[in-house]
């Protein structure tokens, strides 16, 4: 649009000077008519164009020397539809007769009137204006050479000085644009151009109208224009007030099919100094409103632009509704109801500076400040800060009735096999940042000082994160994620220290099953882009400490004693609904190689019981493998003595796969345990008879079977 506006107004220049020099040249009492032949020959010869004057072209004398014109029409370029290139209705200027005599242009009001222009690019890019910009001056004629002795002494005076004109007018104009390479075609229709008296350096009003008309995609868009405008006589400072521009867009692809914006500013530019000033902007949207104080410094050199750039609180959910931008289900009905945005900006062509950001989304305060540098690569920087923060407000709304099976399908199947890092992405980041929450709320989980810390360059992101205050714990983690090399690695290490689990499920289920105090730790790596590579590459090791913990609705005594009760035909114990099993630690440590997790040291101890448990899952195949064996115990270790079991222990072997467990008494082993000492007295017995009969050293080989 910039190079077409270029084009009209110097399209619009041109003509304006030809009526300005037609109004100056022609002689008095002379009939301009008999000179149409000339001036068309002119006209032909400097631009190889035809000039049809249609109309009479009338003069006026004194005190003005005026000329006014019918329709005019400029053909087109060769090669081009044969409609004229432009067209103007009618047209009139004068210029005052006596300030001709001293060397000064008093111009009245130009008038054009049914200016039409149809400019167009044909398929191979060539415009039909492109011989009237490359047409040269007459090379014959030389410029006057001047003295350099007094002239260059003495301050030249503006040729314009001398320039006065009583106002423009450009009434109904036309101006289509048919871009035949780009497939683009765009009208504006009802161009309507005005101004006050032209001085300079006094304010001159200016008001513009107009209606484009676009075909792909269709729209049409009202503009209007006006301000009051200052410009010095060396044409190089310029003052705009009072701006108003207001934009009314219609379209079927358009949210609500209309669009109205609306623009009020002042703008002062001076090229010499190289500045521009834009202040109290203020944009207005779909209830949006900016406000803006821009000022930029060596604009046309090394430009850098500085200022304050604010948002008033708006209605976001609302904004996104009006532009048909689909609002995704959340929590809360009037999360997103509230924001505002205020910052300052330093930018340059190739970077942006932003310090005192300060944001506020509904309840939430975000501030801090951002750099990024290199726009062709850029180098990011960031230091941000969130005071509170509920999560839960904008996440889904929880599914209602019992979740259904997940069917596997090719597409489910084709996600698990997809790529989790996007690897040339992560390759070109360069981030360095800090995240700082005071509080945040999510999954309906509490959790308080959050700090995160973000590294990430030349395919290496590495993150830091912590948790000051986890449920009376806390939590620290490091990230590190490799994509320098074709297969992308990974590695955690996180630690959880004096994590409070009761109040910690009481968030997140509603209810509490459980208490203690877990200390955990993980270090673990992998390599892969997909779920299934890291699960076969995972290795590291595990190891968990949970302490004074209580274990609510479940009595792992009462199924000794059930079990017990089951194989010795005796009654079964009553239910009780307080049944609890309280441990004093329950630890133990994991091994992963290969997806594989190893767990041989499972230990829980309560006051009377002891539990051992060993095992393994295959994350790759899911499949879950482990024995649990608990003890009662008779009497409980002392300084002197050792424990003793009570009864017999209870074996229960957990199996199929980890997201289905199933749990089945080994009674097997258990009859085995119960009457341990009466088969190996039969065992003995066998053997000592054997020795008898056969002879000594076999009933030492049949033991060694047992």
């Amino acid at each position: 649009m910039s190079r077409l506006l270029k084009i009209v107004l110097y399209v619009l220049a041109s003509v304006i000077l030809l009526i300005v020099i037609a109004a100056v040249a022609l002689p008095l009492f002379i009939n301009p008519n008999d000179f149409k032949p000339e001036i068309q020959t002119a006209v032909k010869e400097n631009t190889g164009r035809d000039l049809l004057i249609e109309g009479d072209l009338d003069l006026s004398v004194f005190p003005w020397i005026g000329i006014s014109t019918g329709k005019l029409s400029l053909s087109n370029a060769q090669g081009f539809p044969e409609q004229p290139f432009a067209e103007i209705e009618e047209s009139n200027v004068k210029v005052k007769l006596l300030p001709l005599l001293s060397k000064k242009l008093e111009v009245s009001r130009i008038v054009l009137k049914g200016l039409t222009l149809n400019l167009a690019k044909n398929k191979q890019g060539i415009s039909n204006w492109d011989d009237l910009a490359g047409a040269k001056t007459d090379p014959e004629i030389e410029p006057a050479k001047t003295s350099t002795t007094d002239t260059e002494k003495a301050p030249s005076a503006s040729p314009l000085a001398a320039l006065a004109i009583g106002g423009v007018s450009i009434e109904q104009a036309k101006i289509i644009w048919d871009d035949q390479q780009q497939g683009k075609h765009i009208e504006i229709n009802d161009f309507n151009f005005s101004t006050g008296k032209l001085v300079f350096d006094q304010a001159i009003d200016v008001d513009l109208s107009l209606k484009i008309s676009n075909s792909e995609p269709e729209l049409t868009e009202t503009l209007s224009f006006s301000t009051d405008l200052i410009i010095n006589e060396q044409l190089d400072n310029f003052k705009l007030t009072a701006i108003n521009i207001e934009s009314i867009t219609r379209g079927k692809d358009i949210p609500g099919e209309s669009l109205t914006v609306t623009l009020l500013a002042e703008i002062a530019l001076n090229l010499a100094q190289q500045t521009i000033d834009i202040t109290d902007l203020k944009l207005n949207t779909n209830n949006l409103t900016l406000l803006a104080n821009i000022n930029g410094t060596n604009i046309k050199d090394k430009p850098v632009f500085k200022g304050s750039i604010n948002i008033e609180e708006f209605n976001l959910a609302q904004l996104m509704k009006s532009m048909a931008i689909p609002l995704p289900k959340m929590q809360d009905p009037k999360a997103l109801n509230r924001l505002s945005v205020a910052l300052n900006l330093l930018a340059t062509p190739d970077s942006a500076d932003i310090k005192n950001l300060a944001i506020k989304l509904d309840d939430t305060n975000i501030s801090g400040s951002s750099k990024i540098n290199n726009f062709a690569k850029p180098a990011i920087n960031f230091n941000l800060k969130i005071d509170a923060i509920d999560a839960d407000r904008y996440l889904a709304p929880a599914a209602k009735g019992k979740s259904s099976k997940p069917v596997a399908t090719p597409a489910s199947a084709a996600a698990a096999g997809a790529a989790l890092f996007p690897v040339e992405t992560l390759r070109g980041l360069n981030v360095n940042g800090l995240l700082a929450i005071d509080s945040l709320k999510i999954n309906n989980l509490n959790m308080q000082g959050l700090s995160l810390k973000l590294n990430a360059k030349n395919g290496l992101i590495k993150t830091q994160q912590s948790v000051k205050q986890l449920y009376k714990g806390d939590y620290t983690g490091y990230t590190t994620i490799n994509v320098k090399n074709r297969t992308p690695t990974l590695a955690l290490n996180e630690k959880l220290s004096n994590v409070h689990v009761e109040p910690l499920l009481k968030d997140m289920l509603g209810e509490a099953r459980m208490s203690g105090v877990v200390n955990a730790n993980a270090k673990i790596q992998s390599r892969g882009n997909t779920t299934a590579a890291i699960k076969s590459a995972l290795n590291g090791n595990i190891n968990f400490n949970f302490k004074d913990g209580v274990i609510r609705g479940f009595n792992l005594q009462k199924i000794i004693d059930n079990s017990k009760s089951l194989i010795d035909g005796t009654p079964l114990p009553t239910e009780n609904k307080n049944d609890q099993t309280v441990f004093s630690v329950i630890r133990g440590t994991a091994k992963i190689k290969n997806g594989l997790v190893s767990n041989d040291d499972l230990y829980a101890e309560a006051s009377k019981l002891r539990v051992n448990g060993k095992g393994t899952a295959n994350l790759v195949s899911e499949k879950l493998d482990y024995t649990v064996n608990a003890k009662l115990l008779k009497t409980v270790a002392t300084a002197t003595t050792p424990e003793k079991i009570k009864g017999l222990p209870i074996i229960v072997n957990v199996g199929n796969t980890i997201a289905k467990p199933t749990y089945k008494l080994d009674i097997a082993a258990m009859l085995m345990e119960k009457n341990k000492e009466k088969i190996y007295k039969k065992r003995d017995e066998l053997i000592k008879k054997l020795d008898e009969k056969i002879g000594p050293g076999v009933g030492n080989l049949l033991k060694g079977l047992f």
